[in-house]
């Protein structure tokens, strides 16, 4: 699966998923797109789930016919989100095209 991590997407967490293939957006030269536009490119260019970190995605874009999967963390610290990998990993591996899941990050 191709997955495309967001700018405020903790790296490291791309070890825990060594069965897909991650990219950031920064890898991609895409830091400066907007979040509609970032999605728009990553539909465009094959990714099938985007982790996010920023919670009001889902109050700023409108999500109707995209194919793209979406994964919202809800944290950006990278010790609470390893503790939660798990849990993380297993939301990236269940998303359906189309899709919006929030993983709470306790």
């Amino acid at each position: 699966m191709r997955i495309l991590f967001d700018q405020g997407t903790p790296v490291p967490l791309r070890n825990f998923l060594s069965f897909h293939q991650v990219e950031t957006a920064f890898e991609r030269g895409w830091s400066t797109l907007s979040n509609g536009d970032l999605l728009a490119a990553a539909e465009q260019e094959g990714f099938e789930v985007f982790v996010t970190t920023d919670k009001n995605l889902g109050d700023q874009q409108t999500f109707g016919g995209m194919r793209i999967a979406i994964v919202v963390l809800s944290s950006t610290s990278w010790p609470r989100i390893q503790k939660a990998a798990t849990a993380v990993k297993q939301a990236i591996d269940a998303a359906l095209p189309g899709s919006f899941k929030e993983v709470g990050i306790p």
